[in-house]
Parts: C-alpha cells; sequence; structure tokens
C-alpha cells in the first residue's frame, strides 16, 4: 500500500514539473540594431519586449518597441532542438540586407519559440534559394 501511495505521489509530482515546464512563458528584451520585418510589418533597429498575450498560451505574442511606437501579435509555433540555447536571444534570417524575426531562445532551454513566417519572407527565401548573401543574425536578449 505504500508502494502504491508513493507512486502515485511520484507520479503526480512528475506531472506537474512536466506541466509547469510546458506552462513557462517567454518574456525577453533585446536592443535589435537594424530594421527588420515581421509578418507584413516592418519595425525600426530599436529595444523591444517580447512577450505572450496569455499566459497560458504562449502561440500569440506580442512584439512592442519600448519608445511605444511599434506593436503586433504574433502567431508562433514550438521549436525544439536536442542541445540547449546557450543564451537568450532572438534569431533573425537575413536575406541580403533584410532581416525577419524567425525564433526566440531562453538560456538553456531546448524548446524556443518559432515565429511563422510572411509571405514576403517566404518569397524572398524562395527567390534567394542559390544566393549565398542570406543567413541567421543572433541577437543577445534579457529575461524579463
Amino acid at each position: 500500500m505504500k508502494r502504491q501511495a508513493f507512486s502515485l505521489i511520484s507520479l503526480l509530482s512528475l506531472l506537474l514539473v512536466a506541466g509547469s515546464a510546458i506552462a513557462q512563458t517567454v518574456h525577453v528584451s533585446a536592443n535589435i540594431p537594424f530594421n527588420f520585418g515581421v509578418g507584413s510589418k516592418t519595425f525600426p533597429a530599436g529595444t523591444y519586449d517580447v512577450r505572450p498575450i496569455d499566459h497560458h498560451d504562449n502561440k500569440i505574442l506580442l512584439l512592442k518597441a519600448r519608445d511605444g511606437h511599434a506593436s503586433m501579435m504574433v502567431l508562433s509555433n514550438v521549436a525544439e532542438n536536442l542541445k540547449p540555447a546557450d543564451k537568450t536571444k532572438l534569431v533573425f534570417n537575413q536575406y541580403r540586407n533584410q532581416y525577419f524575426l524567425s525564433e526566440i531562445w531562453v538560456n538553456g532551454a531546448t524548446r524556443g519559440t518559432r515565429l511563422v513566417k510572411s509571405s514576403r519572407e517566404k518569397e524572398l527565401a524562395r527567390d534567394m534559394a542559390q544566393d549565398l548573401t542570406r543567413g541567421r543574425v543572433e541577437i543577445v536578449a534579457s529575461l524579463q
């Protein structure tokens, strides 16, 4: 009987820990030194906060400039990596001199956030498939 009670308590503890890990919210801030695109909108260089709209559902994020001049709600998905992130960061896809916010990672996490690509970014990626001037740029961010 004691063994069954211990097993039940262990299982409930494991579910509680797993549930809280999944429900973690991301709220990061970063100084972005270049103009960048999200969806159909272009944002000027500056300091931005990114956080979920709802703490129970991390799919919809609010991207907001610290100066209050620009903001947008953004749809996102879960990104996974076997190797934990080496720093808290925003990741941008670069196509020549155009940048698009792509992912958000928290230091030590194997699960991050991936933004849905806009039609404009998809078109650029397709046009530049053979071009070597595209890449990924990482901007260090801080947790808020």
